[in-house]
């Protein structure tokens, strides 16, 4: 479930609070069991209703993602962004992401080794980044000491198959490293393409579940639709358990 726009975007909106936790805890009782948020995200007001969703669950059932701002690139201040998430959180960390790959790189491999320490400590338990190519990400792999990347989050969907075509998502394969998959949906025009529509009705399946079954068909892919309503997170639970025959696969392509 990711949570873009969820308590805001770049400045707090408490507006929808309610159904924001709602829609998360629904999310959880389906099984979704993966929520992606960041400091960026409502200035952090999504990481604190992130927090207030996951309580009363069992906390080792649930997987967390947050992420570390560029502008906290270094390595006392991306300590102290992950000691504030998770405290916004109120919990640890499972992965930590760099969020943008920034323009100092030295700024990047200092960040990355913080990170490292961070994991030693226990406050987090696995490191990754977001939106990095293949040259930067094989980079970071390389400037790590003791610990792995274990996953690169970036934009993928059946309309903007970059990691498809650059070789990204199949470098990842080969390395095990997960591939995070933001904007999936395209902010909800897959959702109304009737050509998917069309592949669906063999599977008894909406458009929404045909796109996110296309990218979590493969096996190192995680797609975090935004799961703002209960409608669209119950809609998305669906992508799940069935997988799309290979020619259908194939269709899929050519219905963007």
């Amino acid at each position: 479930m990711g949570t873009w726009g969820i308590g805001g975007y770049e400045r707090p909106d408490y507006s929808y609070d309610r159904e924001s936790v709602e829609a998360l805890r629904y999310g959880l009782e389906l099984g979704i069991n993966l929520i992606d948020t960041a400091e960026f995200y409502g200035a952090g007001h999504s990481e604190e209703l992130v927090g207030e969703a996951i309580r009363g669950f069992e906390r080792g059932e649930i997987f967390i993602i947050s992420k570390v701002w560029p502008s906290h690139f270094s390595y006392n201040e991306a300590k102290n962004a992950a000691r504030a998430s998770a405290k916004r959180l109120g919990t640890y960390i499972d992965l930590y992401l760099l969020h943008w790959p920034g323009e100092d790189w030295g700024k990047i491999e200092e960040t990355l080794h913080a990170l490292e320490e961070l994991v030693d400590e226990g406050l987090i338990r696995y490191i990754g980044v977001s939106n990095f190519d293949l040259e930067l990400l094989k980079r970071s792999q390389e400037a790590m000491r003791r610990h792995e990347i274990v996953a690169n989050e970036v934009k993928y969907s059946l309309k903007d198959r970059w990691p498809e075509t650059s070789g990204l998502l199949d470098y990842m394969k080969r390395e095990k490293i997960a591939l995070i998959a933001y904007t999936p949906l395209e902010k909800g025009s897959l959702a109304r393409n009737s050509c998917l529509g069309e592949i669906g009705k063999k599977y008894g399946k909406t458009s929404a579940q045909v796109a996110l079954n296309y990218l979590i068909w493969e096996e190192n892919v995680i797609a975090i639709p935004k799961a703002g309503r209960r409608e669209h997170v119950e809609e998305n639970a669906g992508a799940m358990g069935w997988r799309l025959l290979r020619e259908d696969r194939e269709k899929a392509r050519g219905c963007v």
